[in-house]
């Protein structure tokens, strides 16, 4: 019989847990953005935007794998504070030492890249917490709604900075204005995660019983012994046992970062890009709306199949990415913004699938490893992909971008011929089998 946190109804305690990791992921996406959005509006970092995006990728790779270890060693709750209180204290930095007149070429490598570090660190605890008291039946659904919020953040964030740019002439204004919006937001964020209650299922594997009943208590309405964890693998053994689920999920991530970054962020930076720099507030604006509404669009098939759901998201993704390749180079603005918004909603469906299936594949003692680990080995084909948009033009960088969806297609497709389906079974029943 399934324990009393995969059958409790959806509650107050689920609404707040799932808000409060909701608003990690529109911080993050936020934080993200703010330099693709300002790069050039700073001609003194403008030339270098592509080797500061390089720099940032690395970070938000060894973030990812820092914070995934931290996370499974002492708790979720505390390995979101961290991150959380890390990036913020970056980005402050930023926006005193430019307020100021300080910031060299030399900081804004250091300050943005320990921002993106603490960005790339949320993203195993996030996952994991909310995977961990989700009830099996709700479980895609609010894994894929509260990373949609990252898609939400960064067309916020760029929507303001088109207002900032409409109000102000003054570059510096502008780019104030933006990392301030950030800072403001994070102090909110950072207040409420401090309420976040650690996960139960962590406790169990940790040996501590009785603060797990209590938090079950919260959230199941019963108070109740933790779902037993089956005994705990490591890292290695847990890769050797799922080696198909980690190889497709490595590659699907993948996928969807270069992809999704290349269309959102850089493509406005890579040479001969017709529209020009200029025109990168649009193109993140555009792009993160469309995937703001991707997540919605999914919402019916995420708890029938996951399967069908990544299958359907990667062939929808390339197909839409082979449209806006060739639309950039034969047709004005607005064409290519209308294939880039429907390659977003695909993106988004991409990503939401990823998470959910990473989240809840792997044991809960290396779950946030993991999920740390898959996002390193994406974040490092970002930022090979990165580093050669100024060396190739941009219809060979928009080349690269379908090649890759490629790729993730046949890893889809690989998944749904050989994989197992999760919808609908408990983190336990995933572990055991």
């Amino acid at each position: 019989m399934a324990h009393p946190l995969d059958r409790s109804r959806w509650g107050r305690a689920h609404w707040v847990l799932f808000a409060i990791v909701s608003l990690s992921f529109l911080l993050d996406g936020v934080l993200f953005s703010l330099v693709p959005l300002v790069a050039y509006l700073l001609p003194e970092l403008a030339p270098y935007a592509t080797y500061i995006f390089a720099a940032n990728s690395l970070a938000y790779l060894a973030g990812a794998l820092a914070f995934g270890r931290v996370s499974d060693s002492v708790g979720r709750r505390m390995g979101l504070v961290v991150s959380l209180a890390l990036y913020t204290a970056a980005a402050a930095a930023f926006a005193a030492a430019f307020w100021l007149n300080a910031l060299g070429l030399a900081a804004a490598f250091v300050l943005t890249s320990v921002m993106n570090f603490g960005v790339g660190g949320e993203i195993g605890p996030a996952f994991s917490a909310l995977a961990e008291f989700s009830p099996a039946r709700h479980r895609g659904k609010a894994l894929m709604l509260a990373a949609n919020f990252w898609n939400v953040g960064a067309a916020v964030i760029a929507g303001l900075s088109l207002v900032y740019t409409a109000l102000s002439n003054d570059p510096h204004t502008v780019v104030l204005s933006i990392f301030g919006t950030a800072v403001a937001l994070a102090l909110v964020v950072l207040l409420a995660r401090l309420h976040l209650p650690e996960s139960p299922r962590w406790l169990a594997a940790r040996g501590r019983a009785a603060e797990a009943r209590r938090v079950v208590a919260a959230f199941a309405g019963v108070e109740a012994d933790p779902p037993p964890q089956p005994e705990g693998m490591g890292l290695r053994e847990v890769l050797r046992t799922k080696a198909l689920g980690f190889a497709v999920l490595a590659t699907v991530s993948a996928a969807n970062v270069a992809t999704y970054n290349i269309a959102a962020y850089y493509v406005p930076y890579a040479p001969g890009f017709p529209y020009g720099a200029d025109s990168a507030p649009v193109i993140v604006a555009v792009a993160n709306a469309g995937a703001s509404i991707g997540a919605f669009l999914l919402l019916p098939l995420i708890d029938r199949s996951r399967k069908a759901s990544l299958t359907s998201a990667y062939l929808g993704g390339l197909l839409t990415a082979l449209l806006f390749w060739r639309l950039a180079f034969a047709a004005p603005l607005a064409p290519f913004l209308a294939a880039l918004f429907a390659n977003a909603i695909f993106a988004e469906w991409s990503w939401g699938s990823l998470g959910v299936l990473e989240s809840e594949l792997f044991p809960t003692g290396v779950r946030a490893t993991v999920v740390g680990l898959v996002t390193a080995v994406a974040w490092g084909v970002n930022t090979a992909l990165v580093a050669a948009e100024g060396l190739v033009d941009a219809p060979t960088f928009m080349a690269m971008n379908a090649a890759v969806w490629a790729a993730g297609v046949a890893a889809a497709l690989a998944w749904h011929l050989r994989g197992r389906e999760s919808a609908r079974r408990t983190l336990e029943e995933l572990q055991t089998r």
